[in-house]
């Protein structure tokens, strides 16, 4: 007889696209060209999306979730409000998604990447490289501390601006849980003003996205603290005696 199967493995629950932004929004003028020209089709889970490879967990560094001293190694701080970001990854049953790769970028305080395409005209700051990575723990937790980024304008209408943002990539534990999205900060009055935020046509899945103060965390004289909370697909429960797994 065998055991229950774990929570980290079987078919994944399938995605609600109620909740993804829409593909086509001619506000977001590079959407018009990018969007899918045909339906999307949804397609039950298989092994392949169920399961994946382990990523960077054996090339970590100490430096690698402190963005202000990991580009220098340490050796100069980046310039910038410093703010510890935090939270859990969970799955759609509220159960943590463990030992899983978080890996973070943004821009520095003036609001410009260190890309070479990035052609805004704040200065690079010589000790900051808008990267960073780190592992979830048994309970889901990750943090990475670093600088707050600052908004932006892009060519998009006339006089568009990114409100200030933090991207995050998450594998999960299989290809299915893959997501990439935006952290904003709590109180940006840029956030309403932005055309890549309004192809979310439901606010409350664009509050989701805003990180909200957390003085709990924060450091007197040192730095704020915002929470981010994650949630990956979920995996379908197995039944047991006629109960769900976990219940």
């Amino acid at each position: 007889m065998t055991g229950p199967a774990s929570v980290d493995d079987g078919p994944l629950i399938p995605r609600d696209r109620d909740v993804h932004p829409v593909a086509y929004d001619p506000g977001y003028k590079t959407s018009v060209t990018r969007s899918p020209k045909f339906p999307l089709l949804a397609m039950d889970s298989t092994v392949t999306e169920e399961t994946g490879p382990v990523f960077g967990h054996d090339s970590l560094g100490p430096l690698d979730n402190n963005l202000i001293l990991n580009w220098t190694k340490g050796a100069a701080p980046a310039v910038g409000e410093r703010i510890l970001v935090h939270g859990r990854v969970l799955d759609e049953n509220a159960r943590p998604v463990r030992n899983s790769l978080v890996e973070i970028w943004q821009a520095n305080a003036g609001g410009r990447y260190r890309h070479i395409k990035d052609t805004y005209f704040a200065p690079l700051d010589p000790n900051f490289g808008g990267c960073g990575r780190t592992i979830t723990d048994d309970e889901g937790r990750y943090q990475f501390l670093t600088i707050r980024p600052g908004a932006y304008p892009w060519p998009n209408r006339g006089n568009d601006w990114r409100p200030m943002h933090i991207h995050f990539s998450l594998f999960g534990r299989g290809f299915g849980q893959r997501l990439v999205t935006q952290m904003y900060f709590e109180g940006d009055p840029l956030i309403a003003r932005c055309p890549i935020v309004e192809t979310i046509k439901d606010r409350g899945q664009i509050d989701r996205l805003v990180a909200p103060l957390d003085f709990s965390r924060a450091k007197p004289h040192d730095f704020l603290a915002y929470k981010f909370d994650i949630v990956l697909r979920g995996r379908r429960q197995t039944f047991f005696e006629n109960k769900p797994e976990g219940q």
